[in-house]
């Protein structure tokens, strides 16, 4: 079930939204202020903020700014295109004038959560039974975690962005050197063993084949 925090002094405003977002199954936190605003953040993290730009304490700008890696839609009284352009050059996602309809309502936040989805997806691999989230940096096979080196994440990251290449060492070394500084020619080997090891391990299977005197590939049969 998805988290909203309303961040807004009005309160009956404040209850409208929490009666439809509740109906909708979300769970909603409440802040009056910007300043409680910020304390509800430390403390947790909610899947997307609808915000109020005239609060006491801090305004809705300064909590804005303040917000990071949270989908924020201001939800605001101001009408003029110059504070829209701000807000959403600011950080926010989207802006809902007041008095708003329910159904775009609904709807924008939706499309924030499908949104969210798709992004979210683009950063996961799979190959077979193989999972990488390279936003997490996680690894599972059949849903279990492996514990990989940064190096060894990032050679198996790149063998399944091209599941059905051959990867030379030294396309392997160039490319790898974005994620880890820590991979050499001399130790690349090493860390393809060990890389192998944990695999096989783990599910029993041998995911990485060397090609001789060409590099690796991911085992396709």
């Amino acid at each position: 079930m998805k988290n909203i925090l309303i961040v807004d002094d009005d309160i009956y405003i404040g209850n409208v939204l929490e009666e439809i977002l509740v109906k909708e199954k979300y769970n909603i936190t409440r802040a009056y202020s910007g300043t409680e605003a910020i304390l509800v953040l430390a403390h947790s993290k909610p899947d997307l903020i609808l915000l109020d730009l005239m609060l006491p304490g801090l305004s809705g700008e300064d909590v804005l700014s303040q917000i990071g890696g949270i989908p924020v839609i201001v939800v605001s009284a101001k009408v003029d295109v110059d504070s829209k352009v701000e807000l959403l050059l600011g950080g926010a996602v989207d802006y809902i004038t007041k008095p708003f309809n329910r159904k775009e309502l609904l709807a924008r936040i939706a499309v924030q959560f499908r949104n969210k989805t798709l992004s979210d997806s683009a950063y996961v691999l799979t190959f077979d039974e193989l999972v990488l989230d390279t936003n997490t940096h996680i690894t599972t096979i059949n849903g279990f975690e492996l514990k990989l080196t940064r190096t060894e994440f990032a050679i198996l990251k790149l063998l399944v962005q091209n599941p059905t290449q051959v990867i030379t060492k030294s396309l392997l070394l160039e490319r790898i050197s974005e994620d880890t500084p820590d991979c050499t020619e001399s130790s690349l080997k090493m860390h393809i063993s060990n890389l192998r090891k944990k695999l096989r391990e783990a599910n029993h299977k041998d995911y990485i084949e060397a090609v001789w005197g060409i590099g690796f590939k991911l085992r396709t049969d």
